[in-house]
């Protein structure tokens, strides 16, 4: 069946490159093959640099270390996932993809975004349970999909992992993060995040890798981690397309949104949408 429906897929390639032209989601121009960047606009996206602490990403400065090797601040104090795997780095081409994808309803980019995460998630052999990020029902309404729900389909999907879609729940909503500091983000968050019912069995005793599409303070992935390893998660791996590091070189500062208003990467809006 899968077969199959990759020779229909090969074979109507030309006539939907016919009807709708592949062109590049940033700059418009365009491009070889549909869901795809132009060599231009590829080249404006940063990933992390090597050598980085094997917990946290955080970049060593020209210095020669070992793959496992972790940052002074994890050693002081280790944080409670067992690594970070970010596709690029959050700069402005980035940015432009995430609000493309989450409030531009761009969903056809997911597989190319999720492409660029695995890459990050090659170190992370064996058997693992993919989990999404979750949304509260009322922002999944109003939104219409949950973006990181579909990065962790085209995840599970490649390397052949349980996909548990509703692990995690978000049981009330919460107010915007932008501006607050992290103890406050961490009181906002307090218990808003549980696992459901029917997953818990699919969770204790097994290595998750969670997903999200960008990760800035830590604050919402935390409270998940914490959710997950209370059920008896073994490791817990978060995983995003795009992620806010000001100690990488080459970061450029995120420009304002469209409605011209400078926001956290977690709380960005567009006209429209939330």
């Amino acid at each position: 069946m899968m077969a199959l429906r990759h020779i229909l897929s090969d074979s109507l390639a030309p006539l939907v490159d016919l009807i709708y032209p592949p062109r590049c989601p940033l700059c418009g121009g365009g491009t070889a093959q549909q869901g795809g960047l132009c060599s231009a606009c590829w080249s404006e996206l940063e990933v992390p640099g090597e050598p980085a602490c094997s917990k946290c990403q955080r970049p060593f400065a020209g210095a020669q270390m070992g793959e496992d090797a972790i940052c002074a601040p994890c050693m002081a104090d280790p944080p409670i996932h067992a690594g970070i795997a970010a596709g690029t780095l959050y700069n402005d081409a980035s940015r432009k993809l995430v609000l493309a994808f989450k409030h531009g309803h761009r969903i056809a980019l997911a597989p190319m975004l999720a492409r660029l995460i695995m890459a990050r998630l090659a170190r992370y052999e064996g058997d693992w349970v993919i989990v999404p990020v979750p949304l509260h029902r009322w922002r999944l309404w109003r939104r219409g999909f949950n973006q990181a729900a579909l990065l962790a389909r085209e995840i599970a999907k490649s390397r052949g992992d349980r996909l548990l879609l509703d692990g995690l729940q978000r049981v009330r909503a919460t107010p915007s993060l932008g501006g607050l500091g992290r103890k406050e983000r961490a009181k906002a968050l307090n218990g808003a995040i549980t696992i459901t019912p029917r997953a818990r069995k699919y969770i204790e005793g097994r290595n998750i890798i969670l997903v999200d599409d960008v990760f800035t303070s830590g604050a919402t992935s935390t409270a998940c981690v914490k959710a997950l390893k209370r059920a008896g998660a073994r490791n817990v791996v978060i995983a995003c397309f795009a992620r806010v590091m000001d100690e990488a070189k080459g970061l450029k500062a995120a420009s304002s949104t469209p409605s011209g208003q400078k926001e956290a990467p977690e709380t960005m809006e567009v006209p429209g949408a939330t």
